[in-house]
């Protein structure tokens, strides 16, 4: 079993940066995919971007796109997301998920582990 641990949230102005971790530990952390999903106050949560197992690959949403940037370090078991140029709309509560099955994450249907989530808030 994996567990999955978020941090690096926070409040900023927009325009400002962030860099999100989600730090893995309790399984083989190169056999999964990873993807960051956020959920806003109100409103459901969205699939944001993803990578692959070996981080050749990733997808994102048109919405960060040029704007997010997510990496992984398999031997740091940690994966990261870049944050540039953020604005209110970015503010939500951003969770990474683990899934053997990269194209779920990216179907916004993953199966698989949970972190309990980190807030980012940018204002105005």
């Amino acid at each position: 079993q994996v567990q999955l641990v978020e941090s690096g949230g926070g409040l900023v102005q927009a325009g400002g940066s962030l860099r999100l971790s989600c730090t893995a530990s309790g399984g083989t952390f190169g056999n999964y995919a990873i993807g960051w999903f956020r959920q806003a106050p109100g409103k459901e949560r969205e699939f944001v971007t993803a990578i692959t197992k070996s981080g050749s690959r990733s997808f994102s949403v048109d919405s960060v796109k040029g704007r997010f940037t997510i990496s992984r370090d398999n031997g740091k078991n940690m994966v990261y997301l870049q944050m540039i140029s953020l604005q209110p709309e970015d503010t939500a509560v951003y969770s990474c998920v683990a899934d053997v099955n990269y194209g779920r994450i990216v179907a916004g249907n993953p199966s698989g582990y949970w972190g309990q989530g980190t807030q980012v808030t940018v204002s105005s």
